[in-house]
């Protein structure tokens, strides 16, 4: 009975050995294979591991762009309140409807702009920063109690954090000169080139955009060479 029971300790032992070994094969002598010592030249997941490592190292900053840009999309400015107040403009309630109908479901993640209106006086400078966090905490509730009365399907917790980001934007002269000038046709951005037989009419209705043989006295179109 005692030399069963030491044949099956050692069994289990013995078992328990092979399981810690794992993965790791061994041949008929117990030592590595040919297959795990090539395993120590080369990579068996090449290319995939490179590829998908490189895959990361171009979408991350594109990746960073989209959030910021996500960030500044649920930002609520300090102009879309009253100057010094914290009631909401007709332009910061259309932009609380454009968030909270957004599809396929709104963000809840909201961020405003602190107070950086308040205006930094003498009488002011030794509490500008008291006046701008409560200021920010009126703003906060005013968002959240208009959210409150939007309709939605399913009830929304809305998360309202505070940072100071640059205002967005561009000089509005770059996108107002073109439209302005869009009532006179297309311009294009080189200015001032003509060429010398590029469009060649003839004396009645022809038009010919080829490098023309010469005019023509006709109605027909001019040949081209």
């Amino acid at each position: 009975m005692i030399k069963m029971m030491r044949a099956a300790a050692a069994v289990a032992i013995l078992t328990s050995g092979m399981g810690s070994v794992g993965c790791v094969g061994a041949g008929a002598s117990g030592r590595p294979t040919l297959e795990d010592r090539a395993r120590n030249v080369y990579d068996p997941c090449y290319p995939e591991r490179y590829n998908h490592a490189a895959r990361q190292a171009v979408l991350a900053p594109f990746a960073q762009q989209v959030h910021n840009g996500q960030v500044l999309n649920q930002t609520i400015f300090t102009y879309y309140f009253e100057t010094g107040s914290d009631k909401l403009t007709s332009a910061g309630v259309e932009k609380l409807d454009s968030i909270s109908r957004t599809r396929p479901a709104p963000d809840p993640k909201l961020y405003l702009q602190t107070a950086m209106d308040v205006p930094v006086t003498d009488a002011t400078a030794g509490k500008i920063t008291e006046l701008r966090a409560d200021l920010d905490a009126k703003r906060a509730a005013a968002i959240q109690k208009y959210l409150a009365t939007v309709p939605s399907f399913a009830p929304i917790s809305y998360e309202i954090f505070v940072h100071n980001p640059a205002t967005p934007g561009i000089n509005a002269e770059f996108s107002a000169n073109p439209y302005r000038a869009s009532g006179q046709g297309y311009r294009g951005g080189l200015v001032g080139l003509t060429g010398s037989g590029a469009v060649s009419t003839g004396g009645g209705q022809g038009t010919s955009l080829s490098s023309p043989a010469g005019t023509g006295s006709g109605g027909g179109t001019v040949a081209p060479r």
